[in-house]
């Protein structure tokens, strides 16, 4: 099974932590909608032999699209791919857009997930992250998509400054109490040449706190696994039977291609990505070029790949399949370096699987890179 990432590349707004690529002019939206549907049919023959399990609507903000251009891009995809009976198909939105009426629109077309940008139900957050929604769309948003949608993912941000552990268990029972049954949750990361780095450089925000984040990051994990989620990747958490199909291909290695400017693809050996530019983007795909670059990934990039995965997820670090895949050599090394942290309890080895513990769930993208071969 195989997956395809559509990238809608505008916002209404910048978001002060955002480095994602996007633009809050929507001039081009019409160009980059037939741009889209054509880089979908130009890529067909990678997938001749795959069906297409899920499919998903990403950005940007990809609900600041019609319906009718949604449908249009997800018929292009039944027009060109052998797809499965019945596909995840995700739209990403934000609760700026998501109105009643509208609500009601997308219910009655293909998609049968929906990922709220949520973020926070407090109008401070919102406003010092500069996000386009209020914590009252926020909440309606929800109230009313509950009502048309049963599989709905809405995402919230720990260590926002001025966030007190009251203030973060109130909004993950808020998600509770709504019954939505999949929460996606980050710490707010200050990326590099973004607002939020210039304010906080400027000293009009204060710099998160990691040990705050820290704190919020165990309240999530308790809250939710005594509600009966599963913490199935590092920042994701699911009822049984609503992981998110689209993101789990991704940690399992499964095949998927990005359609649009940024997006990235993988076939099992090469990864590839598109150009970061609208306007480059478009007049590549009208003269029938596909602006990528493609890298061939070693089998050094794939065993660093896996085990960054592995170690976010559920799933953890299969020894039988390192020794399988890429040889004793990296077996060896990845023991060799894993042994301190089995010894402070932030790894565990059962049934052959390595997998971070509770203690080291959230500091696992350091151990990761800890356990990476390096040539």
């Amino acid at each position: 099974m195989s997956g395809i990432y559509i990238h809608i590349p505008f916002c209404k707004q910048a978001c002060h932590y955002c480095d994602f690529h996007f633009s809050t002019s929507i001039k081009k939206k019409e160009e980059m909608v037939q741009a889209l549907a054509k880089e979908i049919a130009m890529r067909k023959n990678e997938f001749q032999d795959e069906i297409v399990e899920t499919i998903y609507f990403g950005g940007g903000t990809p609900s600041i699209l019609e319906t009718s251009d949604i449908r249009f891009l997800i018929d292009e995809v039944y027009k060109n791919y052998k797809v499965a009976d019945n596909p995840e198909i995700t739209l990403e939105a934000n609760p700026d857009d998501l109105s009643k009426d509208r609500i009601i629109e997308l219910s009655k077309n293909r998609i049968n997930r929906l990922s709220i940008g949520i973020q926070s139900f407090f109008e401070e957050d919102l406003k010092l992250m500069n996000r386009a929604h209020n914590a009252n769309e926020a909440l309606e948003c929800l109230k009313v998509a509950t009502q048309y949608f049963d599989n709905i993912t809405a995402d919230l941000i720990y260590g926002i400054p001025g966030l007190t552990n009251k203030k973060w268990k109130q909004n993950i029972e808020t998600l509770l109490d709504l019954g939505i049954p999949h929460i996606s949750s980050y710490a707010l990361t200050v990326e590099p040449k973004t607002a939020l780095e210039k304010f906080i450089q400027k000293g009009s925000i204060s710099a998160p706190d990691d040990s705050v984040a820290h704190e919020q990051f165990l309240m999530l994990v308790d809250i939710l696994e005594q509600n009966g989620f599963v913490h199935y990747e590092l920042s994701n958490f699911g009822k049984p039977d609503y992981f998110s199909k689209n993101n789990s291909a991704y940690w399992l290695g499964k095949k998927y291609i990005g359609i649009g400017p940024s997006a990235h693809s993988y076939d099992g050996i090469n990864r590839s990505w598109n150009i970061a530019n609208n306007t480059l983007y478009i007049k590549s795909i009208q003269e029938d070029k596909l602006p990528h670059e493609i890298e061939q990934l070693s089998i050094t990039d794939r065993y660093n790949e896996y085990v960054m995965t592995g170690l976010r997820t559920v799933w953890g670090v299969s020894l039988e399949r390192i020794e399988k895949e890429f040889g004793k050599n990296y077996l060896d090394y990845l023991l060799q370096n894993a042994d301190k942290y089995l010894k402070e309890e932030k790894l565990q080895l059962k049934d052959n699987v390595l997998k971070t513990t509770r203690k080291g769930k959230f500091f696992c993208d350091g151990i990761a890179s800890d356990l990476f071969f390096l040539t």
